[in-house]
């Protein structure tokens, strides 16, 4: 052999060298090459990581079924357990190749009791199309709560945000079918829909799931046991292969959540899966984690593949309606929760940290879910209790959002973690401007008896106060044990008050109620500082307020109250109504009681400082 030619079966040798590792590009067949009775294989995992294959043959192409260009192909499954098992909850995203080309993603079923694995497949160019290359995010409504806020309102605030259409909802009125009569078309179209998406979950109580599971299912999302992979995990470092399970983090620590499904495509550091929605957030930012299927749990209505989630791959970054997308490497920023449980009756305090995903639904969703589920398995799932919240939220570039409040009753431990997520919400979903939460410190105190009272009666030792004067106001309630509690408050009274006074004594509901009602309107805050402020002075439950009030000429400006205004400026502010609301009294000064119980009532007295 001459030198060139070794020189050149070196060189040749070193390429194949650098080459043999190398995965080959993917190539893929556009939906209009797919016809009916074409037959090809399709790859998933029903045990283990051992990825197996599967035959697939096409039935024809329902065009327009998703939506206008939204298309899915219809296939027969079989091979392996889909003769007894049919379609598999999790196997979304299964991919389909048809000569060797990638067709798309096992996406769609025939509903429950199906008798053929019949699915739909999402066409991979669909796929490629929407993500991860898509940047927008899916449009939010943002909220603007009324001022004065109260516990009522922040507790309510979660159980409304959730009343949203389900993403999943589609229109079958252009459905046709290539290979298909239109009769076929109508039928496999309206009765196709997304493969659930088994939400596997880790220390989560039973009873907390009953509360929170709807929402979840109304999503395509399917609450299984599952838990971390161990010993059967993929030996990490492997790289992520089309037909590997996979999973999208929503919770990560002492609790665990994530949804998993099945990757249909790596191209080089980007992963696209499922072949359908999530739960169609958008932009997102989900940990990309490895999961390991345990076993294939079968059921006359539809199978479901039981999996265990592993370590973090990278970040699942887009939610479309044609699947999901993400990037290998580094995990997305999570929000760290530190939850401090404490039950003194009993001697015993407990510390759960984990972290959430940073989601303006998912963040105040799953910290409810933990909370809930915390206090189910470590304290009670129902009957009377007492429970303290307290804690913040700290946010990147402003002051912390703070939680003080006190629950009690049958409900108390439900309302308590509705409580925490109500800040939340409000805060991730301002009109204002887009905020970070840093981290979320809570310690709950735990009672075994409930702490209720109610407020029964106010009085002045002296019936006639002059302006100018500092009387005390005696303040008694009354415990649902009957006990009875009595404070006093030393009430100083302008000495240029004349006319009608008034002492108002109510508990934090009722007062913000008055305090909106007075207004004329809904005031909002007007601005992030302002709707912090209004969180952290929110009316509690625990405490009893006392105004000093006085008929007055007033309004409400964005959200600001402006008493005693003149009425020049009445007149320009009502020639400029938006925004504004007018006040016929005004709280000239104000004190508050804090009680170790939940208290409600009110009372009021009247004050005549005519000629004194």
């Amino acid at each position: 052999m001459t030198r060139p030619q070794w020189f050149v079966l070196a060189v040749l040798g070193m390429i194949g060298g650098l080459t043999a590792g190398a995965p080959a590009s993917t190539e893929t067949m556009p939906v209009e090459d797919v016809t009916p009775g074409m037959r090809g294989t399709g790859v998933t995992v029903f045990h283990g990581t051992e990825r197996s294959e599967f035959d697939v043959e096409i039935l024809g192409v329902l065009t327009n079924s998703m939506g206008p260009q939204r298309n899915l192909i219809l296939a027969r499954l079989q091979g392996g357990p889909l003769a007894e098992s049919g379609v598999i909850q999790g196997m979304s995203g299964s991919p389909v190749y048809i000569d060797d080309r990638l067709v798309g993603a096992v996406s769609y079923a025939m509903g429950s009791f199906s008798k053929d694995a019949i699915a739909g497949i999402t066409p991979i160019d669909e796929m490629l199309r929407d993500a991860p290359g898509a940047s927008e995010s899916a449009a939010r409504a943002s909220i603007r709560l009324p001022l004065p806020l109260s516990t009522h309102t922040l507790v309510d605030l979660l159980q409304q945000q959730l009343s949203r259409p389900s993403p999943f909802a589609t229109s079958q009125e252009a459905v046709q079918g290539v290979g298909l009569s239109n009769a076929e078309a109508t039928e496999f179209g309206m009765r196709l829909h997304p493969i659930a998406t088994p939400l596997v979950m880790s220390g989560f109580a039973p009873g907390a799931l009953e509360y929170v599971a709807p929402v979840f299912r109304a999503a395509g999302l399917l609450p299984v046991v599952g838990g971390l992979s161990t010993a059967q995990s993929a030996t990490p470092g492997e790289p992520l292969q089309a037909g590997d399970p996979v999973g999208v983090g929503l919770i990560q620590g002492d609790l665990s959540m994530a949804g998993t499904g099945t990757v249909t495509l790596v191209d080089g550091d980007q992963v696209y899966a499922f072949g359908h929605p999530f739960y169609s957030v958008g932009t997102a930012s989900f940990p990309m984690t490895r999961a390991t299927v345990q076993t294939i749990l079968p059921s006359q209505a539809i199978s479901s593949r039981i999996a265990t989630v592993g370590e973090t791959l990278g970040t699942i970054n887009q939610d479309r309606a044609t699947g999901i997308g993400g990037q290998l490497g580094p995990g997305p920023r999570m929000v760290p929760v530190r939850l401090q449980l404490d039950m003194p009756s009993r001697a015993r305090s407990h510390s759960f940290n984990f972290q959430i995903a940073s989601d303006d639904l998912f963040t105040p969703l799953l910290t409810y879910n933990a909370i809930l589920s915390t206090l189910f398995s470590h304290d009670r799932q129902l009957g009377p209790a007492t429970y303290q919240v307290a804690g913040r939220a700290e946010l990147t570039g402003h002051p912390s959002a703070t939680f003080e409040e006190t629950f009690a009753g049958d409900a108390a431990t439900l309302r308590a973690s509705l409580y925490v997520a109500g800040p939340l919400i409000a805060l991730l979903n301002n009109p204002h401007e887009p905020i970070a939460l840093e981290r979320i410190d809570l310690t709950i105190t735990a009672h075994d008896e409930v702490r209720t009272a109610t407020l029964e009666r106010i009085w002045l030792d002296t019936p006639r106060p002059r302006a100018g004067e500092t009387v005390p106001l005696h303040i008694a309630a009354r415990t649902h044990q009957g006990e009875e509690i009595l404070r006093t408050v030393m009430v100083d009274l302008p000495a240029v008050a004349r006319g009608t006074w008034q002492i108002v004594v109510a508990d934090g509901a009722t007062l913000a109620q008055q305090e909106r009602q007075q207004g004329g309107q809904e005031a909002t805050a007007s601005d992030l500082p302002q709707l912090i402020n209004a969180l952290n002075g929110a009316r509690r439950n625990n405490q009893l307020y006392v105004q000093l009030r006085r008929t007055d000429a007033g309004a409400v400006v964005n959200g600001r109250r402006q008493p005693s205004l003149p009425p020049s400026v009445l007149d320009i502010l009502g020639a400029e109504s938006q925004g504004v609301g007018r006040l016929t009294t005004a709280a000239m000064r104000e004190w508050n009681i804090p009680l170790a119980h939940v208290v409600t009532g009110a009372r009021v007295l009247t004050l005549d400082m005519s000629g004194r």
